[in-house]
């Protein structure tokens, strides 16, 4: 018999597909210590975790604050369900304090309706998530997404395509 913890929780979770006046999407490069996938080399949009209680648009609000330094943004659109993804193996027990195997996510689609000098990556009080940001046509994101998370990505560009340019 294996002590090995089995973990299956899923940690809730929202992302936010924020789109510009034509229609492009806002992605950030992660940058992370030294790992097999590279530093630098995976690009994604905004998401995080859902604190216990938080209504979900606005934790999906607090977290493009949180990542973007953007305020100035308004929902165009909420996914209908949810997206789940699991971490790969070797990150399973230790992510988020070792809780949870993966993700459950509910999406959300903005329109930035700011200037471009609002966005900034260095929030004061909260953790720089990415180094570098720009945006992207919304069939660029696969490309560029880490692997394990693909298969949520593709789902969110299916429900959301409409809206992009």
């Amino acid at each position: 018999m294996s002590s090995k913890k089995v973990i299956t929780a899923y940690r809730p979770c929202v992302g936010v597909m924020l789109l510009n006046e034509q229609g492009l999407v806002w992605i950030g490069r992660r940058f992370e210590k030294q790992n097999d996938d590279g530093i630098g080399k995976w690009w994604q949009m905004p998401q995080g975790g859902v604190d216990e209680g938080e209504d979900l648009q606005a934790a999906a609000l607090r977290e493009l604050h949180e990542e973007t330094g953007v305020t100035s943004a308004s929902l165009i659109e909420e996914s209908r369900g949810w997206y789940t993804y699991d971490l790969p193996e070797h990150l399973i027990g230790k992510s988020w304090g070792g809780r949870y195997r993966g993700q459950k996510q509910k999406w959300f689609a903005l329109r930035f309706t700011g200037a471009e000098s609002e966005i900034t990556l260095k929030v004061p009080g909260h953790k720089q998530e990415f180094d570098q940001w720009r945006w992207a046509r919304i069939d660029e994101l696969m490309d560029l997404i880490i692997p394990f998370k693909r298969e949520v990505y593709a789902e969110v560009i299916r429900d959301f395509r409409h809206l992009a340019g």
